[in-house]
């Protein structure tokens, strides 16, 4: 589990969460998976803003440091969804790659004690090259080569633990674990927008999209996904893509705001509050080199009640 804090500042950061044992000592706050890290964030959660709403500090000082937490759980709860919504689409896609029972993985001597895991986790990634694999005791990282051999364990460190998990969506998508994260994601987010637009075909988004035009909202945004109302052309609704949530001065979501469209643009940039409380209306934006004719239209903004955020990494 990791933990926002206050700077001496006046800024946030993350860190690893630590907390009191019996024995009066503090240890890192580690939970067995995933799941009970996620319930356990969202339990801590209510308490911590409860906490700062209480700080004895000027009010001023106050809004900026909620609107700086409130930016930085956004900034991880998306990329959670993100991620998430990555590698669901990594294990579709290999969901007819064959499994190799556990006798038949060919692996370095040393690696044998680690064939059972080694062989659970192909079973649901079987396209990886890179494995983080947990025995009581110890976590270690294999790596496979061209020939399909696994190498000798190697104890995970925290980068090699961090590179092991991308390479569950990285290695689904024919990329290398070791490529540039950034650039990565961005070349499937290019790849992944056409299927998003297969989402308006299901029910469930479909009943999604009637209650929220019913509701006379043509935006929505949900996991990661900006869904856009056109009445002109009878185009109805379309998925567009967001720009980066990375501002330079400082942003949070403002999610009572507007967005002005003044083109046909393929890019939507959400309306934010500045740290300053300052509120800036959205706009739509195009593509380099990209011409499109002019319009104005302003639209109000939801955000789908199945999002939720959380404060683990």
């Amino acid at each position: 589990m990791i933990e926002l804090v206050a700077t001496d500042v006046g800024g946030v950061r993350w860190r690893d969460r630590r907390v009191p044992d019996d024995k009066g000592f503090v240890r890192l706050d580690h939970h067995p998976d995933r799941a009970t890290a996620i319930a356990a964030a969202e339990h801590l959660n209510p308490t911590l803003a409860a906490d700062l709403a209480a700080r004895d500090i000027p009010e001023l000082d106050k809004t900026s440091l909620t609107l700086k937490v409130r930016k930085a759980l956004q900034a991880r709860q998306r990329l959670d969804d993100e991620e998430a919504l990555m590698l669901a689409e990594a294990v579709r896609r290999h969901r007819d790659t064959p499994r190799q029972l556990p006798d038949q993985l060919r692996l370095h001597a040393d690696a044998e004690p680690f064939r059972t895991a080694l062989a659970q986790e192909l079973e649901t990634y079987p396209y990886l090259r890179m494995a983080f694999l947990h025995v009581p005791g110890r976590s270690v990282v294999l790596y496979r080569d061209a020939t399909d051999l696994w190498s000798k364990p190697y104890t995970a460190g925290e980068k090699s633990a961090v590179t092991a998990m991308r390479a569950r969506i990285a290695n689904g998508f024919k990329f290398h674990q070791d490529q540039h994260w950034g650039q990565v994601k961005a070349r499937i987010r290019a790849e992944l927008l056409p299927r998003a637009n297969q989402l308006l075909q299901l029910a469930s988004v479909q009943r999604m999209l009637a209650e929220a035009l019913e509701r006379g909202e043509h935006v929505l945004v949900s996991n990661g996904i900006v869904f856009w109302y056109e009445p002109d052309g009878q185009l109805g609704w379309m998925v567009k893509a967001t720009t980066s949530d990375k501002g330079e001065d400082g942003a949070t979501l403002w999610r009572e705001g507007t967005i002005l469209s003044t083109n046909h643009g393929r890019l939507v940039v959400l309306p934010y509050v500045k740290e300053n409380g300052d509120l800036v209306r959205g706009h739509t934006g195009t593509g380099p080199a990209t011409g499109v004719p002019s319009r104005v239209i302003r639209r109000s903004m939801s955000k789908s009640r199945s999002t939720n955020s959380r404060a683990i990494s």
